[in-house]
Protein backbone atom coordinates (compact mmCIF):
# COMPACT_ATOMS: atom_id res chain seq x y z
CA UNK A 1 0.00 0.00 0.00
CA UNK A 2 3.02 2.32 0.17
CA UNK A 3 2.61 2.95 -3.56
CA UNK A 4 -0.79 4.58 -3.17
CA UNK A 5 -1.38 7.60 -5.38
CA UNK A 6 -1.34 11.12 -4.03
CA UNK A 7 -5.13 11.40 -4.32
CA UNK A 8 -5.66 8.33 -2.17
CA UNK A 9 -3.27 9.71 0.42
CA UNK A 10 -5.10 13.06 0.44
CA UNK A 11 -8.30 11.26 1.32
CA UNK A 12 -7.23 8.24 3.37
CA UNK A 13 -3.76 8.69 4.92
CA UNK A 14 -3.08 9.47 8.57
CA UNK A 15 -6.19 7.99 10.17
CA UNK A 16 -7.79 4.55 10.03
CA UNK A 17 -10.86 4.19 12.25
CA UNK A 18 -11.46 0.96 14.10
CA UNK A 19 -14.73 -0.90 14.35
CA UNK A 20 -17.46 1.53 15.41
CA UNK A 21 -15.10 4.51 15.60
CA UNK A 22 -15.72 7.90 13.91
CA UNK A 23 -15.16 7.83 10.15
CA UNK A 24 -13.96 11.43 10.16
CA UNK A 25 -10.94 12.44 12.24
CA UNK A 26 -12.42 13.44 15.61
CA UNK A 27 -11.76 16.86 17.09
CA UNK A 28 -10.13 16.28 20.48
CA UNK A 29 -10.93 19.72 21.86
CA UNK A 30 -9.28 19.22 25.24
CA UNK A 31 -6.33 20.96 26.82
CA UNK A 32 -5.34 17.99 28.95
CA UNK A 33 -5.63 14.21 29.32
CA UNK A 34 -6.37 11.98 32.33
CA UNK A 35 -4.13 9.19 33.67
CA UNK A 36 -4.69 6.64 36.40
CA UNK A 37 -1.27 6.99 38.03
CA UNK A 38 1.60 9.45 38.22
CA UNK A 39 3.83 6.65 36.96
CA UNK A 40 1.83 6.45 33.72
CA UNK A 41 2.14 10.17 33.16
CA UNK A 42 5.81 10.19 34.15
CA UNK A 43 6.63 7.83 31.30
CA UNK A 44 5.30 10.44 28.87
CA UNK A 45 7.45 13.18 30.39
CA UNK A 46 10.48 10.91 30.09
CA UNK A 47 9.64 10.06 26.45
CA UNK A 48 9.48 6.41 27.46
CA UNK A 49 5.91 6.00 26.24
CA UNK A 50 3.78 7.56 23.53
CA UNK A 51 0.63 9.44 24.38
CA UNK A 52 -0.77 12.86 25.28
CA UNK A 53 -0.77 14.94 28.43
CA UNK A 54 -1.14 18.57 27.32
CA UNK A 55 -2.26 20.00 23.98
CA UNK A 56 0.45 22.67 23.99
CA UNK A 57 2.81 19.87 22.94
CA UNK A 58 0.67 17.33 21.11
CA UNK A 59 -2.92 16.52 20.31
CA UNK A 60 -4.40 13.41 18.63
CA UNK A 61 -6.33 15.43 16.02
CA UNK A 62 -3.17 17.26 15.02
CA UNK A 63 -1.11 14.10 14.87
CA UNK A 64 -3.55 12.35 12.51
CA UNK A 65 -3.46 15.30 10.13
CA UNK A 66 0.34 15.62 10.40
CA UNK A 67 0.67 11.91 9.60
CA UNK A 68 -1.42 12.42 6.46
CA UNK A 69 0.82 15.25 5.25
CA UNK A 70 3.93 13.19 6.03
CA UNK A 71 2.55 10.41 3.84
CA UNK A 72 1.75 12.88 1.06
CA UNK A 73 5.29 14.32 1.11
CA UNK A 74 6.98 10.92 1.50
CA UNK A 75 8.36 11.74 4.95
CA UNK A 76 8.66 9.71 8.13
CA UNK A 77 7.32 12.18 10.71
CA UNK A 78 5.58 15.55 10.84
CA UNK A 79 4.17 18.11 13.25
CA UNK A 80 1.58 20.85 12.86
CA UNK A 81 2.31 24.41 13.97
CA UNK A 82 0.16 27.48 14.50
CA UNK A 83 1.29 29.09 11.22
CA UNK A 84 3.63 28.66 8.29
CA UNK A 85 5.93 31.24 9.83
CA UNK A 86 6.14 29.14 12.99
CA UNK A 87 6.89 26.06 10.88
CA UNK A 88 9.85 27.73 9.18
CA UNK A 89 11.15 29.11 12.47
CA UNK A 90 10.89 25.76 14.24
CA UNK A 91 12.48 23.89 11.32
CA UNK A 92 15.51 26.18 11.42
CA UNK A 93 15.77 26.79 15.16
CA UNK A 94 15.55 23.07 15.87
CA UNK A 95 19.09 22.69 14.50
CA UNK A 96 20.46 26.24 14.91
CA UNK A 97 21.49 28.23 17.94
CA UNK A 98 23.49 31.36 18.76
CA UNK A 99 26.65 31.18 16.69
CA UNK A 100 25.08 29.18 13.85
CA UNK A 101 24.83 30.20 10.21
CA UNK A 102 22.19 29.61 7.52
CA UNK A 103 22.49 29.68 3.73
CA UNK A 104 19.18 30.75 2.17
CA UNK A 105 17.85 31.57 -1.25
CA UNK A 106 17.32 35.30 -1.60
CA UNK A 107 14.08 34.66 -3.48
CA UNK A 108 11.72 33.79 -0.64
CA UNK A 109 8.58 35.20 0.97
CA UNK A 110 9.23 38.59 2.57
CA UNK A 111 8.05 37.47 5.99
CA UNK A 112 10.45 34.53 5.97
CA UNK A 113 13.27 36.78 4.73
CA UNK A 114 12.64 39.11 7.68
CA UNK A 115 12.47 36.16 10.10
CA UNK A 116 15.92 34.99 9.03
CA UNK A 117 17.57 38.32 8.29
CA UNK A 118 16.30 40.33 11.26
CA UNK A 119 14.72 38.28 14.04
CA UNK A 120 17.00 35.24 13.98
CA UNK A 121 20.02 37.52 13.68
CA UNK A 122 18.97 39.04 17.01
CA UNK A 123 19.22 35.51 18.39
CA UNK A 124 22.83 35.25 17.20
CA UNK A 125 22.12 33.23 14.05
CA UNK A 126 23.74 34.65 10.90
CA UNK A 127 22.68 34.17 7.28
CA UNK A 128 24.10 34.40 3.78
CA UNK A 129 21.55 34.86 1.00
CA UNK A 130 22.28 33.42 -2.43
CA UNK A 131 20.55 33.85 -5.75
CA UNK A 132 18.30 30.93 -6.78
CA UNK A 133 20.31 30.92 -10.01
CA UNK A 134 23.71 30.91 -8.27
CA UNK A 135 26.35 28.60 -9.73
CA UNK A 136 27.66 25.60 -7.81
CA UNK A 137 30.80 27.57 -7.06
CA UNK A 138 28.78 30.48 -5.67
CA UNK A 139 26.69 28.11 -3.55
CA UNK A 140 29.78 26.42 -2.13
CA UNK A 141 31.33 29.79 -1.31
CA UNK A 142 28.33 30.72 0.83
CA UNK A 143 28.89 27.91 3.34
CA UNK A 144 30.88 28.42 6.53
CA UNK A 145 32.19 26.11 9.22
CA UNK A 146 29.22 27.06 11.39
CA UNK A 147 26.55 26.59 8.68
CA UNK A 148 23.79 24.35 9.99
CA UNK A 149 21.04 24.55 7.35
CA UNK A 150 20.19 25.57 3.79
CA UNK A 151 16.75 27.01 3.01
CA UNK A 152 14.66 27.81 -0.07
CA UNK A 153 11.13 27.86 -1.49
CA UNK A 154 9.99 25.52 -4.28
CA UNK A 155 8.12 28.40 -5.94
CA UNK A 156 8.95 31.71 -4.30
CA UNK A 157 6.23 34.07 -3.13
CA UNK A 158 5.72 36.50 -4.89
CA UNK A 159 8.67 36.35 -7.31
CA UNK A 160 7.59 32.92 -8.66
CA UNK A 161 11.19 31.79 -9.14
CA UNK A 162 11.68 28.01 -9.10
CA UNK A 163 14.27 26.45 -6.80
CA UNK A 164 16.65 23.94 -8.37
CA UNK A 165 16.01 21.53 -5.50
CA UNK A 166 18.39 18.81 -6.61
CA UNK A 167 21.30 21.22 -7.06
CA UNK A 168 20.66 22.98 -3.75
CA UNK A 169 20.35 19.61 -1.99
CA UNK A 170 23.67 18.46 -3.45
CA UNK A 171 25.33 21.66 -2.26
CA UNK A 172 23.89 21.28 1.24
CA UNK A 173 25.00 17.65 1.45
CA UNK A 174 28.51 18.47 0.22
CA UNK A 175 28.80 20.59 3.35
CA UNK A 176 27.09 18.14 5.69
CA UNK A 177 23.89 20.11 6.35
CA UNK A 178 20.21 19.46 5.54
CA UNK A 179 18.19 21.29 2.91
CA UNK A 180 14.90 22.73 4.18
CA UNK A 181 12.34 23.53 1.47
CA UNK A 182 9.11 25.49 1.86
CA UNK A 183 6.74 23.69 -0.53
CA UNK A 184 3.64 25.82 0.11
CA UNK A 185 2.80 26.87 -3.46
CA UNK A 186 3.06 23.55 -5.39
CA UNK A 187 1.92 21.35 -2.48
CA UNK A 188 2.87 17.65 -2.54
CA UNK A 189 0.26 17.17 -5.27
CA UNK A 190 2.55 18.92 -7.76
CA UNK A 191 6.01 18.60 -6.20
CA UNK A 192 7.59 16.42 -3.53
CA UNK A 193 10.99 17.96 -2.68
CA UNK A 194 12.09 14.91 -0.65
CA UNK A 195 12.18 12.91 -3.90
CA UNK A 196 14.77 15.42 -5.18
CA UNK A 197 17.02 15.39 -2.12
CA UNK A 198 15.39 17.81 0.33
CA UNK A 199 15.66 16.69 3.94
CA UNK A 200 12.92 18.74 5.63
CA UNK A 201 9.80 20.23 4.06
CA UNK A 202 7.61 23.01 5.46
CA UNK A 203 4.24 24.46 4.45
CA UNK A 204 1.97 27.28 5.32
CA UNK A 205 -1.11 25.09 5.48
CA UNK A 206 -3.11 28.33 5.49
CA UNK A 207 -2.73 28.38 1.73
CA UNK A 208 -3.68 25.63 -0.74
CA UNK A 209 -3.75 22.83 1.83
CA UNK A 210 -6.64 24.50 3.66
CA UNK A 211 -7.62 26.24 0.45
CA UNK A 212 -10.66 28.10 1.76
CA UNK A 213 -9.25 30.89 3.89
CA UNK A 214 -10.62 29.26 7.03
CA UNK A 215 -7.69 28.26 9.25
CA UNK A 216 -4.16 29.56 9.81
CA UNK A 217 -1.54 26.83 10.25
CA UNK A 218 1.79 25.29 9.28
CA UNK A 219 3.51 21.92 9.13
CA UNK A 220 7.04 20.49 9.23
CA UNK A 221 7.79 17.15 7.54
CA UNK A 222 11.03 15.25 8.09
CA UNK A 223 12.29 12.97 5.32
CA UNK A 224 14.03 10.75 7.87
CA UNK A 225 17.03 10.56 5.55
CA UNK A 226 19.54 12.98 7.02
CA UNK A 227 22.14 11.17 9.13
CA UNK A 228 22.47 13.31 12.23
CA UNK A 229 25.04 11.07 13.93
CA UNK A 230 27.30 11.26 10.86
CA UNK A 231 27.50 15.01 11.57
CA UNK A 232 27.25 14.75 15.34
CA UNK A 233 29.58 17.69 16.02
CA UNK A 234 27.27 20.06 14.13
CA UNK A 235 24.05 18.98 15.82
CA UNK A 236 24.69 18.43 19.54
CA UNK A 237 21.02 19.07 20.27
CA UNK A 238 20.21 15.84 18.48
CA UNK A 239 23.34 13.80 19.15
CA UNK A 240 24.25 14.56 22.77
CA UNK A 241 22.21 14.09 25.97
CA UNK A 242 19.30 16.48 26.55
CA UNK A 243 19.42 17.12 30.29
CA UNK A 244 15.89 18.56 30.22
CA UNK A 245 14.75 15.02 29.37
CA UNK A 246 17.01 13.03 31.69
CA UNK A 247 19.87 12.75 29.23
CA UNK A 248 18.00 11.34 26.25
CA UNK A 249 19.90 11.40 22.92
CA UNK A 250 17.27 11.94 20.23
CA UNK A 251 19.24 10.57 17.28
CA UNK A 252 20.04 7.38 19.20
CA UNK A 253 16.61 6.73 20.69
CA UNK A 254 14.44 7.74 17.75
CA UNK A 255 16.82 7.28 14.80
CA UNK A 256 16.97 9.42 11.69
CA UNK A 257 13.26 8.78 11.07
CA UNK A 258 12.00 10.35 14.31
CA UNK A 259 14.73 12.40 15.98
CA UNK A 260 14.08 15.77 14.33
CA UNK A 261 10.32 15.92 14.92
CA UNK A 262 10.56 14.45 18.41
CA UNK A 263 13.08 17.12 19.44
CA UNK A 264 10.98 19.87 17.84
CA UNK A 265 7.96 18.66 19.81
CA UNK A 266 9.68 17.90 23.12
CA UNK A 267 11.74 21.10 23.20
CA UNK A 268 10.40 23.82 20.92
CA UNK A 269 6.70 23.14 21.17
CA UNK A 270 7.08 22.60 24.91
CA UNK A 271 8.88 25.91 25.40
CA UNK A 272 7.34 28.13 22.70
CA UNK A 273 3.88 26.59 22.36
CA UNK A 274 3.09 27.42 18.73
CA UNK A 275 0.57 24.57 18.47
CA UNK A 276 -2.16 24.48 15.85
CA UNK A 277 -5.62 24.27 17.41
CA UNK A 278 -7.42 20.93 16.98
CA UNK A 279 -10.33 22.78 15.35
CA UNK A 280 -7.99 24.28 12.76
CA UNK A 281 -6.40 20.88 12.17
CA UNK A 282 -9.87 19.46 11.50
CA UNK A 283 -10.59 22.21 8.97
CA UNK A 284 -7.19 21.64 7.39
CA UNK A 285 -7.97 17.97 6.93
CA UNK A 286 -11.19 18.83 5.09
CA UNK A 287 -9.09 20.89 2.69
CA UNK A 288 -6.55 18.11 2.25
CA UNK A 289 -9.27 15.67 1.20
CA UNK A 290 -9.90 17.70 -1.97
CA UNK A 291 -6.38 19.07 -2.57
CA UNK A 292 -5.63 16.68 -5.43
CA UNK A 293 -8.85 17.76 -7.16
CA UNK A 294 -8.35 21.49 -6.61
CA UNK A 295 -4.71 21.90 -7.62
CA UNK A 296 -5.15 20.98 -11.31
CA UNK A 297 -7.91 23.60 -11.56
CA UNK A 298 -5.72 26.26 -9.92
CA UNK A 299 -2.94 25.43 -12.41
CA UNK A 300 -5.35 25.48 -15.37
CA UNK A 301 -6.68 28.88 -14.38
CA UNK A 302 -3.25 30.32 -13.61
CA UNK A 303 -1.86 29.27 -16.98
CA UNK A 304 -4.91 30.58 -18.86
CA UNK A 305 -4.67 33.96 -17.10
CA UNK A 306 -0.90 34.17 -17.67
CA UNK A 307 -1.29 33.45 -21.38
CA UNK A 308 -4.04 36.03 -21.68
CA UNK A 309 -1.98 38.68 -19.91
CA UNK A 310 0.84 38.10 -22.38
CA UNK A 311 -1.42 39.30 -25.19
CA UNK A 312 -2.25 42.63 -23.57
CA UNK A 313 -0.27 45.74 -24.44
CA UNK A 314 -0.97 47.23 -20.98
CA UNK A 315 1.17 44.48 -19.44
CA UNK A 316 4.95 44.94 -19.40
CA UNK A 317 5.87 41.50 -18.04
CA UNK A 318 4.25 38.28 -16.86
CA UNK A 319 5.83 35.92 -14.32
CA UNK A 320 4.51 32.36 -14.37
CA UNK A 321 6.81 29.33 -14.55
CA UNK A 322 4.25 27.41 -16.59
CA UNK A 323 4.77 29.76 -19.55
CA UNK A 324 7.21 28.51 -22.19
CA UNK A 325 8.78 31.99 -22.25
CA UNK A 326 9.40 32.10 -18.50
CA UNK A 327 13.07 31.80 -17.47
CA UNK A 328 12.13 29.10 -14.95
CA UNK A 329 10.06 27.03 -17.37
CA UNK A 330 12.60 24.21 -17.77
CA UNK A 331 13.09 23.87 -14.02
CA UNK A 332 9.34 23.90 -13.53
CA UNK A 333 8.97 21.10 -16.07
CA UNK A 334 11.61 19.07 -14.25
CA UNK A 335 10.16 19.39 -10.76
CA UNK A 336 6.49 20.07 -11.52
CA UNK A 337 5.55 18.48 -14.84
CA UNK A 338 1.85 18.66 -13.94
CA UNK A 339 2.05 22.37 -13.16
CA UNK A 340 3.02 24.40 -10.12
CA UNK A 341 0.30 26.64 -8.73
CA UNK A 342 -2.33 29.21 -9.64
CA UNK A 343 -0.40 32.33 -8.63
CA UNK A 344 0.58 34.77 -11.41
CA UNK A 345 2.43 38.05 -11.02
CA UNK A 346 2.53 40.71 -13.73
CA UNK A 347 3.77 44.26 -14.17
CA UNK A 348 1.52 46.97 -15.60
CA UNK A 349 3.18 49.66 -17.68
CA UNK A 350 1.54 52.54 -15.85
CA UNK A 351 3.15 51.80 -12.48
CA UNK A 352 1.33 51.93 -9.16
CA UNK A 353 -1.41 54.20 -10.50
CA UNK A 354 -2.21 51.69 -13.22
CA UNK A 355 -2.15 48.86 -10.69
CA UNK A 356 -4.51 50.70 -8.33
CA UNK A 357 -6.90 51.54 -11.16
CA UNK A 358 -6.84 47.95 -12.44
CA UNK A 359 -7.58 46.44 -9.05
CA UNK A 360 -10.45 48.86 -8.32
CA UNK A 361 -12.21 47.69 -11.47
CA UNK A 362 -12.03 43.97 -10.67
CA UNK A 363 -15.36 42.36 -9.81
CA UNK A 364 -14.46 38.70 -9.13
CA UNK A 365 -10.93 39.07 -7.80
CA UNK A 366 -10.82 40.53 -4.30
CA UNK A 367 -8.01 42.71 -2.95
CA UNK A 368 -6.58 40.69 -0.06
CA UNK A 369 -3.29 39.92 1.66
CA UNK A 370 -4.20 36.26 1.25
CA UNK A 371 -3.05 33.93 -1.54
CA UNK A 372 -3.67 30.35 -2.72
CA UNK A 373 -7.40 30.34 -1.99
CA UNK A 374 -10.48 28.86 -3.66
CA UNK A 375 -11.50 32.44 -4.48
CA UNK A 376 -9.37 34.61 -6.74
CA UNK A 377 -7.55 37.37 -4.90
CA UNK A 378 -4.88 39.92 -5.78
CA UNK A 379 -2.47 42.39 -4.26
CA UNK A 380 -0.29 45.30 -5.38
CA UNK A 381 2.78 45.27 -3.09
CA UNK A 382 3.65 48.89 -3.86
CA UNK A 383 0.38 50.12 -2.37
CA UNK A 384 0.13 47.61 0.48
CA UNK A 385 2.84 45.34 1.89
CA UNK A 386 5.68 47.48 0.49
CA UNK A 387 3.86 50.82 0.67
CA UNK A 388 6.68 52.53 2.57
CA UNK A 389 9.15 52.11 -0.33
CA UNK A 390 9.80 54.59 -3.15
CA UNK A 391 9.57 53.44 -6.76
CA UNK A 392 13.39 53.31 -6.89
CA UNK A 393 13.57 51.14 -3.77
CA UNK A 394 10.89 48.84 -5.18
CA UNK A 395 12.91 48.34 -8.34
CA UNK A 396 16.01 47.50 -6.29
CA UNK A 397 13.97 44.88 -4.43
CA UNK A 398 12.74 43.40 -7.70
CA UNK A 399 9.17 44.52 -7.04
CA UNK A 400 8.16 47.12 -9.66
CA UNK A 401 5.54 49.64 -8.58
CA UNK A 402 3.12 48.27 -11.16
CA UNK A 403 3.43 44.65 -10.03
CA UNK A 404 0.21 42.78 -9.29
CA UNK A 405 0.15 39.34 -7.66
CA UNK A 406 -2.97 37.44 -8.63
CA UNK A 407 -3.92 34.12 -7.06
CA UNK A 408 -6.30 32.40 -9.45
CA UNK A 409 -9.02 30.49 -7.63
CA UNK A 410 -11.45 27.83 -8.74
CA UNK A 411 -13.84 29.98 -10.75
CA UNK A 412 -14.37 29.43 -14.50
CA UNK A 413 -11.28 30.67 -16.31
CA UNK A 414 -13.41 32.44 -18.90
CA UNK A 415 -14.97 34.55 -16.16
CA UNK A 416 -11.57 35.39 -14.65
CA UNK A 417 -10.23 36.47 -18.03
CA UNK A 418 -13.32 38.57 -18.69
CA UNK A 419 -12.92 40.25 -15.31
CA UNK A 420 -9.27 41.02 -16.01
CA UNK A 421 -10.03 42.27 -19.54
CA UNK A 422 -12.68 44.62 -18.18
CA UNK A 423 -10.33 45.97 -15.51
CA UNK A 424 -7.58 46.56 -18.05
CA UNK A 425 -9.91 48.21 -20.54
Amino acid sequence: MSQQGIGTKCVQAGYTPGNGEPRQIPIIQSTTFKYDTSEDMGKLFDLEASGYFYTRLQNPTNDHVAAKIAAMEGGTAAMLTSSGQAANFFALFNICEAGSHIVASSSIYGGTFNLIEVTMKKMGIDVTFVSPTASDEELDAAFQDNTRAMFGETIANPALTVLDIERFANAAHRHGVPLIVDNTFPTPVNCRPIEWGADIVTHSTTKYMDGHGAAVGGVIVDSGKFDWMAHADKYPGLTTPDESYHGIVYAEKFGNEGAFITKATAQLMRDLGCIQSPQNAFLLNLGLESLHVRMPRHVENGLAVARFLQTREEVAKVNYPGLETDPYYELAQKYMPNGGCGVVSFELKGGREAAESFMKKLKLAAIETHVADARTCCLNPATSTHRQMTDEQLLEAGIPAGLVRMSCGLEDKEDLIADIANALG
